[in-house]
């Protein structure tokens, strides 16, 4: 997969991509069909690891030639040890977990950085939606209510503030829009957020 084929089939992951220095040794938490980590790997000459739990998807990442390892996330990563990596992905997951704090920590401490995505629950068609008194659908919100993966929902805004509580550092953060930055009013007008962290100096991992 090329840089034009990502782009063309997820334009964040093609955005994200940049992110993310060439040789870098990656872990894809919830790597769903596996095209970004076979892209970092095709295209960056990075290696690593897709963590997935659902079998289609890992069905997919293997198919794709990506080393994918089915695993509930929500029970940790406890096998892997502190900075195994360059750089972690929760690329459009976290929100689907439940307990949050706990495995952002989790993520932060496997990997040198960590570049987290989700969707921006303060996206002006989001706040029209429940305006209306209804739950917003939108593409990055796909689902109806009753059948949504997404059991947390954030905004910017928010996601600073956990970031804050967790003790990280915030080395850069966009919203983005089919792909795009938004520039001007990110947090009304940017579907999904994208944040690059680390662990701030002189913080330890969770005891």
């Amino acid at each position: 997969m090329n840089a034009r084929e990502l782009d063309a089939l997820r334009p964040d992951l093609a955005f994200i991509a940049d992110w993310v220095r060439e040789g870098s040794h990656v872990l894809d938490v919830g790597c769903g069909d596996g095209a970004m980590l076979r892209y970092l790997e095709l295209g960056k000459r990075c290696t690593g690891y897709g963590v997935e739990i659902a079998d289609d998807k890992v069905l997919e990442s293997t198919q794709r030639g990506i080393s994918v390892i089915q695993h509930d996330m929500e029970e940790g990563l406890d096998l892997f040890r502190d900075n195994s990596f360059d750089m972690v992905l929760c690329l459009s997951s976290l929100q689907m977990m439940q307990h949050v704090e706990a495995r952002l920590r989790d993520i932060v401490r496997v990997g040198q950085e960590a570049i987290v995505s989700f969707p921006n629950f303060a996206y002006w068609p989001h706040r029209v939606a429940l305006f209306k008194g209804r739950m917003p659908v939108s593409r990055t919100l796909p689902y109806q209510w009753f059948d949504t993966p997404n059991v947390r929902y954030a905004t910017i805004h928010d996601f600073q503030d956990l970031a804050e509580k967790c003790g990280l550092e915030v080395l850069e953060y966009v919203a983005l829009a089919e792909g795009k930055v938004v520039r001007f009013l990110p947090n009304l007008r940017g579907s999904l957020a994208v944040f690059r962290l680390r662990k701030r100096s002189g913080v330890s991992g969770p005891a």
